[in-house]
């Protein structure tokens, strides 16, 4: 929302949130005023909500940019139930409201939905789906409903799938917020079994800027990976991360490992960069020590974001 502020000023913007656990508000205080803003409180799994959202926007309707969406694969192993209803039934009704309004929809997924790798090849739009939790189950379902509505009905439709996001503001549940403000707490990172899965890492704002990209320019109907290129072993991160923070390897923990976790994730972007001419402006040597320094400078953001966390 800040890019589309940012490099589209004349745009309208509605957003809708339910604002659930990881939901808050204080993440776009500094663009809740502004004239091109609206915040609406609701859920997509709601109807009435999606209309009354609808019809609080300034002028028309162009587009839908689906982001929401239950998204912790913990939290699916456990309660998978609410992941189909978010992911599934809520995406059902917001394309009905697409269609109804006859607008673009894009939808924003991720590379879980194609399972896992071996030690060797990449995700590309065309690599079969096969997805191993019901997470990225419930989020593979939401695609071929996407599919769906365009093969059937001829709405304008993209999707777009990313590899693990890292940056400001990230719900302090994920890997390297996790890590950075529990080393801000004296206490250590947690990392899964070995360390040895591998995931492929994106900055949240190269994610935000091939969104944007796929919104205004993608084909519709198509799909388009979005990756950073930027392959690591979770247990390489947190050894970036000790030493970024200054702290010794003993600070890094291993459990108990999560059931089904893939081995490996890592896209293949080809596509996106050579249509739509997005390339990434992060790299790991900058954008790791900027997100360490970005929690160390808002304590005050992501504490109450802990405390409600552990008060789950």
């Amino acid at each position: 929302m800040r890019l589309i502020l940012k490099e589209r000023p004349d745009w309208n913007i509605i957003n809708l949130d339910a604002l659930t656990y990881a939901g808050n508000l204080e993440n776009l205080k500094d663009i809740e005023r502004h004239p091109h803003y609206e915040f609406f409180k609701g859920n997509i799994t709601n109807e009435m909500d999606i209309c009354d959202a609808g019809n609080t926007l300034t002028g028309k309707l162009d587009a839908i940019v689906h982001f929401a969406a239950e998204s912790h694969v913990d939290n699916s192993i456990n309660n998978p139930g609410i992941f189909v209803r978010t992911n599934v039934e809520g995406t059902l009704k917001l394309l009905k409201y697409a269609k109804e309004k006859d607008v673009r929809f894009l939808q924003v997924s991720t590379d879980e939905v194609y399972g896992t790798l071996g030690a060797t090849g990449l995700f590309t739009e065309d690599t079969p789906l096969a997805p191993n939790s019901p997470y990225s189950a419930s989020k593979a379902g939401a695609d071929f409903l996407v599919r769906a509505w365009h093969e059937t009905y001829n709405l304008d439709t993209v999707i777009t799938r990313c590899s693990n996001n890292y940056g400001p503001y990230q719900f302090p549940e994920k890997l390297i917020p996790l890590a950075v403000t529990n080393l801000m707490q004296g206490k250590k990172i947690p990392v899964y079994g070995k360390g040895l899965n591998i995931r492929d890492w994106l900055h949240v704002e190269d994610h935000c800027s091939g969104i944007m990209l796929a919104l205004e320019k993608g084909v519709a109907g198509r799909v388009y990976n979005i990756g950073g290129n930027n392959e690591w072993k979770n247990i390489d991160i947190a050894k970036e991360l000790v030493k970024i923070m200054g702290v010794g390897e003993d600070q890094i923990e291993f459990v108990t490992d999560r059931l089904g976790h893939d081995l490996r994730y890592a896209i293949d972007a080809t596509r996106i960069r050579k249509e739509l001419g997005w390339e990434p402006k992060f790299t790991f040597a900058t954008g790791l020590p900027e997100t360490v320094k970005w929690y160390k400078e808002h304590e005050n953001w992501w504490k109450p974001m802990k405390e409600k966390l552990q008060a789950k």
